[in-house]
């Protein structure tokens, strides 16, 4: 059985947005009005019929708690859903950490594939195709990108 387990990291501060992300962090910004910029990693997750998620919060991570739990509640009851925190009083020292410190979720999941996704990008992707190829060629692992023109590179994560 393919199972897939998508962790989301939804931790970080958004340092970019500047007083934007003073009281909530930046997968929590509100889109296009009654929306949230993680909204669409978690209907990216829903549509690619991905049924294990978890989204790791850190930074403001009650106020972005409060939202996953209302989110999952309206959206989707048959995910198995789980909110993951780095304990109180603590804080990931980063996105590898932030994964390192949720192996004993993934280990109790089980998954066959581990989907690694950002919390605070607005696209639209069915996941299904590249962990298809990614199984079809047997990777360790697989990251998925887009061209950007080289003067823009500097606003972006590059690879």
């Amino acid at each position: 059985m393919n199972t897939t387990l998508a962790l989301i990291l939804a931790g970080g501060r958004g340092k970019r947005m500047d007083m934007l992300c003073d009281v909530r962090p930046k997968p929590a910004l509100p889109f296009a009005g009654r929306f949230r910029v993680i909204d669409f990693t978690l209907s990216n997750c829903v549509h690619s019929n991905i049924g294990e998620v978890g989204v790791i919060t850190d930074y403001q991570r009650s106020y972005l708690s409060g939202y996953l739990t209302r989110w999952h509640m309206l959206n989707a009851r048959s995910l198995n859903f789980r909110i993951l925190e780095p304990g109180a009083g603590s804080s990931y020292l980063g996105t590898a950490d932030a994964v390192y410190r949720n192996l004993g979720h993934v280990r109790a999941t089980d998954p066959e594939t581990v989907l690694v996704l950002a919390g605070d990008h607005i696209y639209k992707m069915d996941y299904t195709e590249m962990i298809a190829a990614h199984h079809r060629n047997g990777a360790d692992v697989t990251v998925g990108v887009i061209r950007v023109p080289a003067d823009q590179a500097y606003r972006f994560g590059t690879v």
